[in-house]
């Protein structure tokens, strides 16, 4: 009520230390899981300012972003572009344009048109992004249906049971001076209160992950499993 009385509502009131220890936990809880080594990424679309952005680094966390302004708060407060992680499904030129001039670490491709878009804007500007594949892997997420985003006939990714995810790969490889292909990724929601859906995610993408090596030889060095629980979105 002080809070309230001093600032007006709405207002939001965020515990440093809180944010601190739920990145620690994510750090202990996965590196010993990942001798090869592990990357936590705190999703900017959970809140961004350049205050939370600074505690986020300094826990040893990188940060992903999706869209043009998250990246310019993200650069504003000082995160090194290879720290960054470009999502969203709708980038705009601009936008990815601004992601290859901050040298940002990966840009997670959605759609087959920003595949020939990156890939146009990589060769013009004389670079070769690292990118990720955004997989739809059609798992079940026990959330709330709107904000599920693994299931077939969504905006998100491309879809490995029709067959565009190995498509989305095949272009990506097909462009080897403009694009390296450095790994996969999936979401399968937001919210979630139980640990079965992530079980059959790793499963099919890690599948996926083989079917390249047979296909193409090319054994990807980068998966990523987007876990959005309650409490914590990283």
């Amino acid at each position: 009520t002080a809070v309230a009385a001093d600032h007006g509502t709405p207002v939001m009131v965020i515990s440093p230390d809180d944010l601190r220890s739920r990145a620690r936990d994510y750090l202990e809880a996965f590196t010993p899981l990942c001798p090869a080594g592990v990357d936590i990424y705190y999703a900017g679309k959970a809140f961004l300012a350049s205050a939370i952005v600074r505690i986020v680094r300094d826990q040893g966390l990188g940060l992903d972003v999706c869209s043009g302004g998250e990246l310019a708060c993200a650069l504003r407060a000082g995160v090194p572009g290879e720290a960054l992680l470009m999502h969203g499904n709708n980038k705009s030129s601009e936008e990815l344009a601004a992601a290859l001039s901050a040298k940002v670490g990966y840009i997670v491709v959605d759609s087959f048109e920003e595949i020939a878009r990156l890939g146009f804007l990589a060769q013009q500007g004389g670079v070769r992004p690292k990118v990720l594949i955004r997989v739809t892997l059609g798992v079940e997420a026990h959330t709330h249906e709107f904000i599920a985003t693994a299931h077939e006939d969504q905006k998100f990714g491309f879809s490995l049971a029709t067959g565009d995810a190995a498509e989305a790969i095949r272009r990506v490889l097909a462009l080897p001076d403009r694009l390296e292909l450095a790994g996969l990724h999936s979401h399968i929601g937001s919210q979630i209160f139980v640990s079965s859906g992530f079980e059959v995610a790793a499963a099919r993408i890690v599948g996926l992950l083989a079917d390249v090596r047979d296909e193409h030889a090319v054994e990807l060095p980068l998966l990523i499993i987007d876990a959005s629980v309650p409490g914590y979105d990283s």
